[in-house]
């Protein structure tokens, strides 16, 4: 890996200029490598993590509260599709926006922001009382939302230490999967006392509550700080509460292994040898995304179609979270033990069959419940890894980006996939088909995470020296 050492003065110009044998150099990551979690990082994870839960939670609010909706306003089930459609391209959008401004105003003001946003186009949406309106609130709160996964994981990886750094991160993810568990069980208590409108004041006032929490308490990226050469005094007082006993004084210099980028952030995804990752990254995301949509938005009326009763067809969809819940708690520890190939290779190719399964004929419950929390744990749980892969390789100046656009062409396939597979079903295939068409992405993810982990890459990139790569 061919690296550049990016020096900043901690105070005033004249430490520059001071003989270097009297400035003490501190290497940011190394610190942060060589001493234990502190309580500081552990409380800006919490924050992070938090504003996920609220992403989370604001993102499936719709599907919590569109019963609701349908009866209040006597429209038809349908009729909703458009709006649902209108999250998720909102959320696409952002992230492809949102991402890069991370990169080049920092990521603290755009996660603050963004959080602050989502949460008052949620208040907004009480308002609605049209179709056109809800759907153009949930396009616009979809902007919002799209800039807080990328955001919040890039911060949480850059105050992570190497040997747990997937581990935090792929926890802190793993909070969207838990605001939306968080969501049915506040829609389930809120809508009959106060009407649909009560969930989205909950999923506005909690996110406001948080950003005024991140506002005070949570720091920018001190890698980012020190690449731009700004608030290095601000950088003095955060090391020193991750590393109470090293000696930081006026004239230390502050050293970040990568070397500073001014270009378009876009353009640095496919630079000094990263545009193969950069692509394949892009199709990892998009065909895990295609299927996990699929499968979420379809099991459980495939299932019902099936002959199974309703609640059978509610634990079906569940179980495929519930899988993916514990997908992302057992792989981290695990990549961060022996690489993101040597799980992710596996973990795909075992989908594959997982899912081609389900739609097997004449299957037991017992077994069909099985093949769908595998599903789950393999599909759900690997895409807070996809993240995380990310995030290993692209350097901060583009990490915000390379994280956003993985995300948002991976959330075109959100869209593709529910769509897909109501084509399919009109076109009158039957389930066992079906869920061999669904087998076919989570092949292709597995191919393209090979393909991947035979790259060499060169530049700059904060690639893991336990990758896992596959000669």
């Amino acid at each position: 890996m061919l690296a550049q050492s990016l020096e900043a003065g901690g105070g005033a110009a004249a430490a520059i200029d001071a003989p270097a044998a009297d400035i003490q150099a501190v290497d940011i990551p190394a610190l942060i490598d060589s001493h234990p979690v502190s309580s500081f990082q552990k409380w800006i994870l919490v924050l992070v993590g938090c504003a996920v839960v609220m992403d989370g939670f604001d993102v499936q609010a719709m599907g919590f509260v569109a019963p609701a909706i349908v009866k209040a306003w006597g429209i038809d089930k349908a009729s909703l599709g458009p709006v649902f459609g209108a999250g998720l391209l909102g959320m696409l959008v952002g992230s492809l926006v949102l991402s890069t401004w991370a990169d080049r105003i920092g990521r603290r003001p755009v996660l603050l922001g963004a959080t602050v946003f989502f949460a008052l186009c949620m208040l907004a949406t009480t308002f609605a009382h049209t179709l056109n309106q809800l759907l153009a609130m949930r396009f616009v709160t979809g902007i919002g939302l799209g800039g807080i996964m990328a955001n919040a994981s890039a911060l949480a990886s850059e105050y992570s230490p190497q040997r747990r750094r997937v581990t935090l991160m792929m926890w802190v993810s793993c909070g969207f999967t838990g605001g939306a568990v968080l969501g049915g069980l506040v829609s389930a208590v809120l809508i009959p006392w106060g009407g649909w409108q009560a969930v989205f004041v909950f999923g506005g006032v909690v996110p406001l509550v948080i950003a005024a929490l991140m506002w005070r308490y949570m720091p920018e990226s001190m890698q980012f700080l020190v690449l731009r050469g700004r608030k290095l005094d601000r950088v003095h007082g955060w090391l020193a509460r991750i590393a109470p006993g090293q000696r930081i004084g006026p004239d230390t210099r502050y050293v970040v292994h990568e070397a500073k980028q001014d270009g378009a952030p876009v353009v640095e995804l496919f630079r000094a040898g990263r545009g193969p990752a950069t692509l394949l990254l892009w199709g990892i995301n998009f065909m895990n995304l295609l299927n996990l949509f699929f499968l979420a938005n379809w099991l459980p009326t495939i299932a019902t179609g099936a002959g199974y009763s309703g609640g059978t067809a509610v634990l079906v969809g569940t179980l495929l979270q519930v899988g993916g819940v514990v997908g992302t708690v057992a792989m981290g520890p695990l990549i961060d033990r022996i690489g993101f190939y040597r799980v992710l290779v596996p973990i795909f190719a075992v989908a594959v069959l997982a899912i081609a399964v389900i739609g097997q004929p004449a299957l037991p419950l017992a077994l069909l419940l099985a093949v769908v929390t595998v599903s789950g744990f393999c599909v759900v749980g690997a895409q807070p890894a996809l993240i995380a892969l990310a995030s290993s390789v692209y350097p901060t100046t583009v990490r915000a980006t390379g994280m956003g656009w993985s995300l948002g062409i991976g959330r075109a396939g959100s869209i593709v996939g529910p769509v897909l597979a109501g084509w399919l079903i009109g076109l009158h295939w039957t389930n066992s088909a079906l869920f061999i068409a669904a087998a076919v992405p989570a092949l292709l993810s597995c191919v393209m995470v090979l393909c991947m982990g035979r790259l060499k890459f060169t530049g700059a990139t904060a690639r893991p020296a336990n990758s896992g790569e596959m000669q």
